[in-house]
């Protein structure tokens, strides 16, 4: 059966502008109720921003053979075993007949302060990443073959974003490839290495500014981490999962 993509990119753009639609909804809400947080966590205490890219990846799972019932999406049936802690409580996974096949992370950050969080979402992602990897050594999640491991982020593309970054290092030199690195550099590099380092099977960065809510327009930094990539890698994957391996 050939690989079906699913209109992923039609989707991707119904996906953006959902991402900055329900961003808008979520701080017009806590305006009309008279709690207002501070800065963008009012855009984001909502909870549905990435919720268009979570439907445009379970369109491509079903699409390349599997069934509603093999793919989870309830918070309840969303948490997989850890090693280094208890449990984490994952975006989405796919599970067929007790057998772990995908798990997806997605993240976004919005300005101003991308500097606040960079970091973070950096010691995030590799930490969730070495954490269901030994899990998965240690027999966690039974004899089978590497599940796909995916990390999905949107980052705001703005000036601030994408404008050089002053990295002070006393003691010993940063690598020179974060030198001036703006974050989205940094995110693109930090997508790179955690795919090179085979921690995540796809990780894949989007850049989006606020007034693409309106076209869904969207850009990519590389082939490595783009969107292609995934949905190619991921559909790949789970088509031979659907044809019996």
């Amino acid at each position: 059966m050939a690989l079906d993509l699913a209109d992923y990119e039609a989707r991707a753009r119904a996906a953006v502008m959902a991402f900055w639609g329900n961003r808008e909804s979520a701080r017009q809400k806590q305006a009309e109720s008279g709690r207002q947080d501070q800065g963008e966590r009012s855009g984001v205490t909502g909870g549905k921003n990435m919720d268009g890219f979570v439907a445009m990846m379970v369109e491509l799972i079903k699409a390349n053979g599997l069934r509603d019932d093999d793919i989870m999406l309830n918070r309840r049936v969303l948490t997989l075993p850890g090693f280094f802690r208890p449990t984490k409580l994952w975006d989405l996974l796919v599970v067929r007949d007790g057998r772990l096949i995908a798990a997806i992370e997605f993240k976004s950050q919005v300005g101003p302060s991308f500097g606040n969080n960079a970091n973070n979402r950096a010691e995030e992602a590799i930490g969730t990443a070495v954490d269901l990897w030994t899990a998965y050594r240690e027999g966690a999640f039974g004899e089978i073959p590497r599940p796909f491991l995916g990390y999905f982020f949107v980052l705001e593309d703005a000036p601030e974003s994408r404008s050089p970054v002053e990295e002070s290092s006393p003691h010993f030199a940063v690598f020179p490839e974060f030198a001036q690195a703006s974050y989205a550099d940094r995110y693109n590099l930090l997508c790179q290495k955690l795919i090179k380092e085979q921690l995540y099977s796809c990780a894949t960065l989007l850049l989006s500014a606020k007034t693409n809510g309106y076209t869904g327009n969207y850009q990519e930094l590389s082939p490595l981490t783009g969107l292609r990539t995934f949905v190619t890698t991921l559909g790949g994957y789970i088509a031979a999962e659907a044809a019996g391996r």
